[in-house]
């Protein structure tokens, strides 16, 4: 697999059409948390569709822009 654009970290997997490809909802928020340093306060074996489905964000880009889970 080759590298990614300049900026962009390490090797990640893209869409036929050159997009890169979407979280999965059935990723671990435990996953999430461990990769962003957040604490989102539920349990870590939840799914990320759950998660997004109870903020009522649309994709993990919003929920980690929206500040959810930062300490103070």
């Amino acid at each position: 697999m080759a590298k990614d654009a300049a900026g962009m970290h390490g090797h990640r997997s893209r869409n036929e059409d050159g997009r890169l490809r979407d979280t999965r909802n059935d990723k671990h928020v435990g996953t999430l948390e461990k990769q962003y340093n957040r604490n989102f306060g539920v349990r870590s074996d939840m799914q990320v569709g759950t998660l997004l489905e109870r903020t009522k964000l649309v994709s993990v880009n919003d929920l980690i822009k929206s500040g959810l889970g930062r300490g103070k």
